[in-house]
């Protein structure tokens, strides 16, 4: 790997983590990109593929952040808890058909922070499901990991047991069980549930 060309760029590793948009300009240049946003859209975009659907780029919160994403690397994948062992599984066929070390950037999406859409507020939901994605990139021996992406991995694979616990306590886990909507927290927490990899193609996140 090049020496980091800034201290933040996280340049010297494979697998590298930041926050949002800001986040996502921060990190050097990444062969594939992963966007977790674990209880928004992961859960979205796994619920569409799931019924056999797509979720389209327009329209949604995170459509800047997608766009972006898409001009810096190869490949866009959507991750969290419950396809966390299957976004592993296709990053290591993406470095093997590569034949090279292939550079992946966790982006935990974050939500704003009130009305302030450039301010990010940190999420533990976010948190959680970035830990899970690079615990199973370890798992697999993707594991020349940051700092901020070792922390989060190990962080998860101490307190996965609790993960439904955490992600129901959480902000924005309590926001959508106000709301009437427990069914997704509790479904984002389903360690391995999914087997599909959201990906983006022509502008909607598809199976991959």
């Amino acid at each position: 790997m090049p020496n980091d060309p800034t201290p933040h760029a996280q340049a010297n590793y494979q697998v590298r983590l930041d926050w949002g948009r800001p986040g996502l300009d921060r990190l050097a240049p990444a062969d594939v990109v992963i966007l977790v946003q674990t209880l928004g859209l992961s859960a979205d975009a796994l619920t569409a593929i799931e019924a056999g659907a797509t979720l389209p780029v327009e329209g949604l919160p995170t459509a800047a952040l997608v766009r972006a994403a898409a001009g810096d690397a190869a490949e866009v994948l959507v991750g969290g808890i419950r396809n966390a062992r299957a976004v592993a599984d296709r990053v290591l066929e993406i470095q093997t058909a590569r034949a090279a070390r292939t550079s992946i950037a966790l982006i935990a999406v974050g939500y704003p922070d009130g009305s302030d859409a450039e301010t990010l507020r940190f999420a533990v939901d976010d948190l959680l499901g970035a830990g899970a994605v690079i615990a199973a990139l370890g798992d697999l021996g993707i594991d020349h990991a940051s700092p901020d992406a070792a922390l989060a991995g190990e962080g998860y694979r101490a307190l996965r047991g609790a993960a439904r616990h955490l992600l129901s306590a959480s902000g924005t886990g309590r926001s959508l069980t106000d709301a009437g909507r427990a069914d997704v927290v509790q479904a984002a927490a389903a360690r391995d549930a999914a087997s599909v990899v959201p990906t983006l193609i022509d502008d909607a996140f598809r199976a991959d």
